[in-house]
C-alpha cells in the first residue's frame, strides 16, 4: 500500500510515478473521502465529549432532585447521532481501504517507463552453447532418458503437469538440496510453510484483490483459503501485525515449496514440457529490513541468485524490468533468465524484487528504532531458485551428441556421484 501522506500531500507526483507503469488514477474521490472521514472523526469526538459532560451531570441532577427527563433525552439523542456517524465513518473507511488496495506500488526513480519490450539486459553469464550436432529439446531428452513422464501425469492430473522419475526425480531433488545448503551456508533461516493460506496472506503480499482469480481456491472453506502460488506469499506474512526490534534486523528466511498457479501450459512450442505448468517447485528467499538497508538487502539477494546460476554453469542473462513489467506490489525487479537452445529464447528462473514499505503497510509489519519510534519495515524477495525451467535448461545446454546429458559439477555429490545421464 502506498504511503497515504504522500498521496494527500502530493497526489500529482504519485500519479506521475504510476504512469510509468501505464497505470492511470484519479485521486479526487479518495481525497474527498479522506476529508469526509476527518470531519466525521472530529464530529464524533465532539459529540462524545458533550455526551460525557452531560452524563457527569446526572449525579448532580439527582442530588439536587432536578428532573432528568430532558437530560436523558439529550444523551440518547447524542448516542443515536454518534451511532449513525460511526456507521457512516466505517463505510467511508472501507471505501478508502478498498480504493488503496487497487493502487499498485510506485516504481523506483531509476526504473524506466514502458512494458516488457523496454526491459534492459544488464549482464550475461557465459557464451551461448554451440553444438556440432542436431540438438533435441528438453521434452525429447527427458523422455528418451526416462527422466520425466508427461503422458501418465496428464492421465492422473491433466495438461500442464509432469512426473519426475528415476534420475529425473533425483536431479530435481539435487537442485533443491543444493539450493537449501547454499542458503543455510549464508545464514538464512529455513522454514517449512503451510501450503494453504488465508485471504489476508494474499492481501498483504499484494496479490489480492486484483489477482485473486489466478490462484486455486478451496471450495467450501470458511473463511476462504487458497493454495500458495509461491512461498513468498507465506513468508512475507510471517511478521504480519508484528513490531520487531531493530537489533533483530534484518530477518532472512528461505523456504522450499511446490507452487500452484492457474497458468497451464499452452500449445506454443516454447512452452512445451516443464516450461509452464500449474504446479512446480521453487526455493524462495525473503528479507525484512530497515529502510536505510534496503539496497544492501536487494544486492545481497541478487548476488545469491546469480551465484547459484553461475555454479550450475549455465548460460543466462540478467534483465532489469521496465515499470510496466514489474509485479503489482514491487518497486523494482531484476530477472535471471536462462537460455533454452531448442527454441532460442530466455526464460525467467528467478525474480529478485523490492517492495519497500508497500507490503509492510498492508500487513502492519513494523519495527521500533533506537529512538523508540515505530516505522514500517521494507520487504524483499528473490527466487533461489525455481526448478521447472532450470531442469530443461540443464538438459538442453548440457546435452551430448550421443543423447546423454552432463550433470552440473555442483550437483554430482547430490546425485550419488553420477556425472552423466544416459540411457
Amino acid at each position: 500500500m502506498i504511503d497515504e501522506k504522500w498521496i494527500i500531500n502530493n497526489p500529482d507526483e504519485v500519479k506521475k510515478a504510476l504512469l510509468k507503469r501505464g497505470f492511470e488514477v484519479d485521486f479526487s474521490e479518495y481525497l474527498e473521502l479522506k476529508q469526509l472521514r476527518n470531519s466525521l472523526l472530529k464530529k464524533i469526538e465532539e459529540v462524545r465529549a458533550l455526551r460525557n459532560k452531560l452524563s457527569k451531570s446526572i449525579g448532580q441532577y439527582k442530588r439536587e432532585k432536578k428532573d432528568t427527563t430532558e437530560l436523558f433525552a439529550k444523551i440518547d439523542s447524542l448516542k443515536n447521532t454518534i451511532s449513525t456517524d460511526e456507521e457512516t465513518l466505517k463505510a467511508t473507511e472501507t471505501k478508502i481501504t478498498e480504493f488503496l488496495y487497487t493502487i499498485p506500488n510506485t516504481p523506483d526513480e531509476d526504473v524506466i517507463e514502458g512494458d516488457k519490450e523496454k526491459n534492459e539486459v544488464i549482464s550475461v553469464n557465459k557464451e551461448k552453447p554451440v553444438f556440432d550436432f542436431e540438438i533435441k529439446d528438453h521434452v525429447d531428452l527427458a523422455t528418451s532418458l526416462n527422466l520425466v513422464d508427461y503422458e501418465r501425469a496428464a492421465k492422473i492430473s491433466g495438461r500442464g503437469t509432469w512426473i519426475y522419475k528415476n534420475m529425473g526425480a533425483r536431479l530435481e531433488w539435487a537442485l533443491i538440496n543444493f539450493f537449501i545448503d547454499q542458503h543455510l551456508k549464508d545464514g538464512y533461516e529455513f522454514m517449512m510453510l503451510p501450503h494453504i493460506l488465508n485471504y489476508e496472506s494474499g492481501l498483504t503480499a499484494g496479490q489480492f484483490p486484483k489477482f485473486k482469480d489466478e490462484v486455486f481456491w478451496l471450495e467450501g472453506e470458511e473463511p476462504s483459503k487458497f493454495m500458495l502460488p509461491t512461498a513468498e506469499t507465506a513468508l512475507i506474512n510471517v511478521h504480519r501485525n508484528e513490531i520487531l526490534k531493530e537489533e533483530d534486523l534484518p530477518r532472512k528466511y528461505f523456504a522450499y515449496t511446490p507452487c500452484y498457479r492457474k497458468e497451464v501450459g499452452s500449445y506454443r512450442s516454447q512452452e512445451r514440457g516443464m516450461i509452464r505448468g500449474y504446479q512446480f517447485n521453487k526455493v524462495e528467499m525473503v528479507q525484512f529490513t530497515k529502510p536505510e538497508n534496503t539496497q544492501v538487502a536487494f544486492d545481497e539477494l541478487m548476488g545469491k541468485a546469480i551465484s547459484l546460476m553461475k555454479q550450475l554453469g549455465l548460460h543466462f542473462q540478467v534483465s532489469k524490468l521496465a515499470a510496466g513489467d514489474i509485479a503489482f506490489g514491487m518497486s523494482r525487479t531484476y530477472d535471471l533468465e536462462v537460455w533454452l537452445p531448442s527454441v532460442g529464447i530466455y526464460k525467467e528462473v528467478s525474480s529478485v524484487s523490492n517492495s519497500r514499505s508497500f507490503q509492510a503497510r498492508r500487513g502492519m509489519m513494523r519495527y521500533k528504532n533506537a529512538d523508540g519510534k515505530v516505522e514500517y519495515l521494507h520487504t524483499l524477495n528473490g527466487s533461489g531458485l525455481a526448478t521447472s525451467r532450470l531442469l530443461p535448461a540443464i538438459l538442453e545446454q548440457n546435452q551430448q551428441a550421443d543423447g546423454s546429458v552432463l550433470v552440473p559439477e555442483v550437483l554430482v555429490p547430490y546425485m550419488g556421484g553420477i556425472k552423466v545421464l544416459k540411457k
